[in-house]
């Protein structure tokens, strides 16, 4: 049995996509890692569909063609059929690098990176479990651990300079240290899904895509996989799962499936081989993501929701983030209220204009124009509507974000219209069953609130402003060039 070291210059907490990511381009860059998982890979994670602006983040990691051979599922885009309105999105418009994405077995794609991570030289230690975090005033400088071995457990501690959080839903720093996670109640959602075989796929060449579909009472998605069946889901807000409770979980979702004439041919001759999995209070987020010594990535950070995909890319997302800002930490390029105020600010707007994206789509009242709207004022990459929607919806805007000092103008509209679209959304979510709980979510949304106006005052100019994310000759930051004063 390998030995938890007793001092490491990072520790990293949790091996999925963002501690694995983080991790490896740490190593890469001459750090000495160390990432200790709770679980022993291979282990099942819902979450399957990825975004283009991934591949560039594989190319960094220099795992790409490891992903590429494994064979997953081609994404060539998105068939989007909401509010009877329906379009393809495909990503063939987005730059010659990336043209397509990726869906997969989250077991498999997790493992691929963790065994990557180790290739590359990352300490990983598996089914070693996180037990306590001491600090030094605001900085937390050791972690006790345990692992079971042969039917022995095994503790230990270990110190280190800088702690990765990436433990998931879990969120060891937020949850029991930060004490500083909020949910907001309109995106109260539940979300119910199972697998099945022998699904029919999307025509004329799409067949990889995956369908995101509206119904009465929330949406589903449709995601093929490499292995011939498809994840098939059904979300919808925790008032309305709570107004059907009468019925059991196999039949929500079936009755799910038969509202949508798209879901229900796909599975008109499709076997349902698994079991039907639910899941509830997912959506969150911590009302900061750093401080001294510490970075939360991931979803240890934040999560918002199924639709348009977004778990896994900000879990990449956030990890290059932090790396790049180690990075220059460590060499001296920058300070750490720099370091922290890029992170912070970088990983808030994302999160931000992620939202606002996506709580357009869940107000019953908005149609294809007003998303399209939407996005082009929020992106910088094109004039074009649609390729400007394309841009912030598969990722590809944030990574244009992090290698540019990002220009506050954009989200100069941010925190009014925000705070329009939650209450609109929650207005239309209160009804008759939950009228007696409103002051409660009222007082909900209020705490939410309070994180969302922190994130809104990290977009104002402060530390980390006029940095941007380089990858050569090294991955870091660096700092835009001022001009000069003239004389007067």
């Amino acid at each position: 049995m390998s030995i938890v070291p007793s001092s490491t210059q990072v520790l990293v907490i949790g091996g999925g996509p963002a501690g694995s990511t983080a991790a490896t381009l740490l190593v890469r860059e001459g750090f000495d890692v160390t990432l200790l998982e709770r679980e022993v890979f291979p282990r099942y994670h819902i979450g399957e569909s990825l975004l283009p602006a991934a591949l560039e983040i594989f190319d960094l990691l220099g795992v790409r063609e490891k992903v590429e051979a494994h064979g997953f599922q081609h994404k060539p885009g998105a068939y989007i059929d909401w509010n009877s309105e329906g379009w393809n999105v495909k990503f063939e418009r987005l730059n010659e690098n990336q043209t397509y994405s990726f869906q997969v077995r989250r077991d498999e794609f997790d493992q691929l990176l963790l065994e990557h991570a180790k290739s590359q030289g990352v300490k990983v230690f598996e089914g070693t479990e996180i037990k306590s975090v001491s600090f030094e005033g605001d900085r937390p400088r050791s972690a006790t651990w345990s692992q079971t071995v042969g039917g022995d457990r095994h503790t230990g501690e270990v110190s280190f300079d800088f702690l990765i959080d990436a433990s998931g839903r879990a969120g060891v720093m937020a949850t029991q240290y930060l004490k500083n996670r909020h949910f907001p109640s309109t995106f109260q959602n539940i979300a119910t899904w199972g697998y099945w075989k022998n699904a029919e796929r999307l025509p004329d060449g799409f067949d990889g895509a995956i369908a995101t579909v509206t119904v009465p009472d929330g949406w589903m998605w449709a995601i093929p996989l490499s292995d011939q069946t498809m994840s098939v889901g059904v979300v919808m807000h925790k008032s309305t799962y709570k107004q059907k409770r009468n019925a059991s979980l196999q039949d929500l979702y079936a009755g799910a499936i038969a509202d949508s004439p798209v879901v229900k041919k796909m599975l008109a001759q499709a076997e349902l081989v698994s079991e039907v999995k639910v899941e509830q209070d997912y959506s969150y987020t911590a009302d900061s993501f750093s401080g001294p010594g510490y970075f939360l990535l991931g979803d240890a950070a934040c999560f918002l929701d199924p639709l348009l995909s977004t778990g896994v890319h900000l879990a990449i997302y956030s990890a290059l983030l932090a790396a790049a800002s180690l990075t220059s930490l460590q060499r001296g390029e920058i300070k750490e209220e720099q370091a922290i105020g890029f992170f912070e600010k970088s990983l808030s707007q994302a999160y931000l204009r992620f939202m606002m994206l996506i709580g357009a789509f869940y107000d019953k009242n908005c149609l294809s124009e007003n998303y399209l709207s939407m996005g082009q004022k929020l992106t910088r990459l094109s004039s074009d509507q649609v390729l400007a929607f394309m841009h912030l919806a598969c990722g590809t805007e944030d990574m244009a974000d992090a290698q540019n000092p990002i220009p506050n103008s954009i989200f100069e509209e941010i925190p009014q219209q925000l705070r329009e679209r939650l209450n609109i959304l929650h207005n239309q979510q209160v009804s008759d069953d939950i009228k007696d709980k409103s002051s409660d979510l009222l007082k909900t949304n209020a705490e939410f609130f309070e994180a969302v106006d922190g994130f809104l005052l990290r977009t104002t100019p402060g530390a980390g402003d006029d940095l941007y994310v380089v990858t050569q000759p090294r991955l870091g930051l660096a700092q835009a060039k001022v001009p000069a004063l003239q004389n007067v």
